[in-house]
């Protein structure tokens, strides 16, 4: 017999899994490279004076990571669309749409928030605006507004609105007939009365 499976398995968990472990990598290349530790043969290099090669060492190597950072964060995207899983909001805010960078405030984009309302004076009219220092890619997202549903609930929840409307349409009418008989035996009840009291 196959073994039962259980309540909590989560199908294409090796994909998910790849999917993780890219990014992982590619945002501790992305940290890397921001990183500005000297290591022994940069502290050797400036003490020796030459300051210049080892700011041009340091420099192309953290070309080297963002590189490959890139390239991961572009397998990532081409697995995702091969396997067809949607990669969260979260990790897709932090990839460069264009170049596929990982975004880092103050070291490859800058954020501001933009409100283009007249004189600013709509708050929720507030825009992130965030730019990749790399290809000068922009992206957008409104800062105070709920995301919105996915389409297949967003009609699950309109059709059980739609239902819950017909049944109170149908149980109005109901009451409003029920109601009307009563009316109408009370009305013969009470001209019943009158003609016997006179």
């Amino acid at each position: 017999m196959a073994k039962q499976k259980g309540s909590g398995s989560v199908q294409n968990r090796p994909i998910y899994s790849r999917l993780s472990y890219l990014y992982q990598a590619a945002a501790h290349l992305g940290s890397a490279s921001n990183d500005q530790k000297i290591d022994a043969t940069t502290k050797q290099a400036l003490e020796d004076g030459a300051h210049s090669t080892a700011s041009q060492t340091q420099k192309s190597e953290s070309h080297v990571k963002q590189a490959m950072a890139r390239n991961l964060l572009k397998e990532l995207r081409a697995i995702s669309h091969k396997t067809q899983i949607r990669i969260s909001p979260a990790i897709k805010h932090t990839i460069c749409k264009s170049c596929d960078t990982l975004l880092v405030e103050g070291d490859t984009c800058t954020s501001t928030v933009e409100n283009k309302s007249k004189g600013g004076k709509k708050p929720w009219a507030d825009v992130l605006v965030v730019k990749c220092k790399t290809c000068g890619g922009v992206k957008r997202f409104p800062v105070q507004a709920p995301r919105q549903k996915r389409r297949p609930h967003r009609e699950a929840k309109a059709q059980e609105e739609q239902h819950q409307t017909m049944v109170q349409g149908e149980n109005l009418e109901a009451m409003v007939q029920d109601k009307q008989p009563r009316a109408m035996v009370q009305g013969e009840q009470t001209q019943a009365m009158d003609t016997n009291d006179g």
